[in-house]
């Protein structure tokens, strides 16, 4: 939990009564998480990503890639409707997204899953042994902290508000770059629930309660005595300051400064605040929905919120949230747990990317929906499921300056194998940071002092630019 905490006994130490909580399994405090300012190379920015993982492996059959006339083993329930983009065709379950696909590029051909059930590669385009030895590849996000981060932001550079998997299997870390660009991880389970299945709550406990942090102060504390006590580090520290040839002491005044800031100014708590949005707007990403229909660890209608606190975030000054809808993980029961889900999610994408261009934000702002693979094209007859399917996995992305109304690449009848245009997921994280005008052969220095690239060999979308 991120708190500021301590008695107020003037005796107590100063910096025992100033914590910035853990993050994660580091004990990582917000003021370490803000060293990454310090060493970033810096540039002002107002682009941002908004990453938005389907939890589980999205059905690419019954999204954006169906198969009308292979057989209904193949198939399965969901017939394709129009959009707005004469002869591109989406499932019938995406009503919404069909009047806004000229905003959208349909990626059928996604390759190159890792097949792991977390969200690590949506995050890095990385598999999560790559560079293991160093610590692994860092997140996306992490790679935005060190290098657009500025030591006046009042909002961290990399929000998580991942549920589900990825929050379970920490997907969205730092790697060899240090527990210092871990994500800011707000707790948002008292806002939108997911039921975590029982293995997967035994793999949270075991990462401690300090998983997640909080923005507020603790009962009783007032902004003004966070200052004086604030104010009182400088005297605190003074003669250890004298004897600090390497000004250590001063970077590390500056980043407690900044941690108390971020609290202080209220910019991403206030963010995460929907009763500070207009009702029209929060209605708008919200969803009618019987939740007698609902899986136990599916979405409800509130889910869509979720897109409405990233885009708050973003105008608050965060550069990348993650964010995720659960749970698409449908080994049983695929058509009538897709019939409560996917129009939750249609309808929170549609929000977003309306909402964004209202705002004469969604330029500026880059959109990628996917998953951590697809599913197969046939139906298990017992289950009514789609099992994993790494070979082919959908996508879609928006804003950015994406030149969007397209579909790329193409699958076999059956949807199995992509017979065109091949693209990876280190293509699609070559896209978004050309999107924020970074180059993706840009390197960053590992722990061992060596040069690494952003990524190995992701080239951007020639058909989005």
């Amino acid at each position: 939990m991120l708190s500021i905490f301590g008695n107020y006994n003037q005796k107590s130490s100063r910096r025992h009564f100033l914590t910035a909580g853990a993050m994660g399994l580091s004990g990582l405090s917000l003021v370490d998480l803000l060293k990454a300012e310090s060493v970033a190379g810096i540039q002002s920015s107002n682009k941002a990503v908004i990453n938005i993982h389907l939890d589980g492996g999205p059905p690419q059959l019954d999204m954006f890639d169906l198969k009308p006339d292979a057989p209904v083993e193949i198939r399965g329930e969901f017939k394709p409707i129009s959009t707005n983009i004469p002869g591109l065709q989406v499932g019938e379950l995406l009503p919404k997204i069909s009047q806004i696909a000229d905003k959208c590029v349909f990626v059928r051909s996604l390759i190159g899953s890792a097949g792991a059930h977390d969200g690590f590669q949506c995050q890095s385009g990385f598999a999560a042994k790559d560079q293991s030895n160093i610590g692994g590849r860092p997140a996306f996000g992490s790679v935005l902290a060190k290098l657009q981060g500025t030591p006046s932001d009042k909002a961290p550079a990399f929000v998580d508000i991942m549920q589900g998997r990825p929050q379970v299997r920490n997907s969205a870390r730092p790697g060899f770059l240090g527990p210092t660009f871990t994500p800011f991880r707000p707790d948002i389970s008292h806002l939108f629930t997911r039921e975590l299945e029982s293995g997967m709550k035994g793999e949270l406990a075991k990462r401690g309660k300090a998983h997640a942090i909080q923005l507020n102060l603790v009962e009783g504390l007032t902004p003004d005595l966070v200052n004086d006590r604030t104010k009182l580090l400088s005297s605190f520290d003074a003669s250890r300051k004298s004897l600090d040839a390497s000004g250590s002491m001063d970077a590390l005044d500056r980043f407690t400064q900044q941690a108390v800031g971020i609290i202080l100014s209220g910019k991403l708590a206030n963010a995460m605040d929907l009763e500070k949005e207009s009702p029209s707007t929060v209605a708008k990403y919200s969803f009618p929905l019987n939740d007698s229909k609902r899986s136990t660890t599916s979405e409800d209608g509130n889910a869509g919120k979720k897109l409405l606190m990233a885009r708050r975030m973003i105008e608050a000054g965060v550069r990348c949230v993650s964010v995720s809808f659960s749970d698409f993980d449908t080994h049983e029961g695929n058509f009538p747990r897709m019939k409560q889900l996917l129009p939750i999610v249609d309808n929170a994408i549609h929000a977003l990317i309306t909402d964004l261009e209202d705002r004469g934000m969604l330029n500026d702002v880059a959109i990628v929906v996917w998953g951590e693979f697809g599913r197969t094209p046939r139906i298990d007859p017992k289950s009514g499921g789609r099992h994993h399917w790494p070979e082919v996995s959908p996508a879609l992305l928006a804003g950015g300056g994406f030149k969007g109304g397209q579909i790329i690449g193409a699958t076999d009848h059956h949807g199995a194998r992509v017979v065109a245009r091949p693209v990876t997921f280190q293509d699609i994280f070559a896209s978004l940071y050309k999107s924020l005008n970074i180059n993706p052969l840009t390197t960053i220095l590992d722990p061992n002092g060596r040069p690494q690239h952003l990524l190995d060999n992701g080239i951007p979308i020639r058909e989005l630019f």
